[in-house]
């Protein structure tokens, strides 16, 4: 890998040892420059989790990916720093209750003084690493996460201020491999059950807030409130991503 490249991507110049500062600090990186997007599920492009063909599509070509894409990638590139990163299937909480089946989704566990949550592939969610072991919840903005032990399963729960805990995901402890997310990833581009076949999605964290293109709805939330604008034109669509995502599909 060129770590270079890839630190030049996320624009990040800091100091490269694993630790929970610079964890802390190439996850907010990673989530304030690379979008998490589907577009090339809607352009009819085979999404792959060859390692070369990551890096081709988020670093060079400077695109966005899902959970597989850039979870997988960012596993690798903490890996060549030297941080110790176990990949772990999780499964999506859904609003009608229950959970999705498993390897719905890529999150991943650095090992350092203590095990931290990871994850630059979910969306809307914790932008700093969270504390496995915690037991109390930890607030980030306007937000707080809660790590819940259930059996074998880790809970991950959302607050947004003045609201109620939001199950997120969940997850056990035991590895895998990026390729035992192969068959889910292929669901997610070809079902028609698969929300991400749904739907276009393009969504980037800001330093006090969240850009994002639904459809053809672009959502701007920051610390003075949330708007929303329908695009006219397909034109529109294509300006929207170049300026403010830095896509080209």
């Amino acid at each position: 890998m060129d770590i270079g490249a890839y630190l030049e991507r996320i624009g990040y110049n800091g100091p490269r040892n694993p630790s929970p500062e610079n964890l802390r600090a190439l996850h907010l990186a990673h989530l304030h420059t690379v979008p998490f997007e589907n577009l090339d599920i809607h352009l009819g492009r085979t999404l792959s989790l060859n390692g070369n063909a990551l890096f081709d599509k988020i670093v060079t070509r400077r695109r966005g990916g899902f959970c597989y894409e850039l979870n997988g990638l960012f596993a690798a590139l903490l890996g060549e720093l030297g941080f110790r990163i176990t990949m772990v299937s999780a499964e999506v909480a859904r609003q009608s209750g229950g959970f999705s089946p498993p390897f719905d989704h890529l999150a991943l566990l650095a090992d350092l003084d203590e095990p931290w949550l990871v994850d630059v592939g979910f969306g809307n969610s914790f932008c700093e690493p969270l504390r496995l072991h915690e037991a109390a919840a930890q607030p980030q903005g306007d937000a707080a996460y809660l790590i819940l032990l259930d059996g074998d399963y880790r809970n991950v729960l959302r607050r947004d201020r003045d609201g109620d805990w939001t199950p997120q995901y969940r997850f056990t402890l035991q590895p895998h491999s990026l390729a035992d997310f192969a068959e889910r990833c292929r669901f997610h581009q070809t079902s028609p059950e698969s929300h991400f076949t749904q739907n276009r999605i393009c969504t980037l964290a800001l330093p006090e807030g969240r850009i994002t293109l639904s459809g053809t709805r672009l959502i701007v939330t920051t610390a003075a409130g949330r708007t929303e604008t329908e695009l006219a034109s397909a034109a529109e669509y294509t300006a929207v991503l170049r300026e403010r995502f830095g896509v080209v599909e």
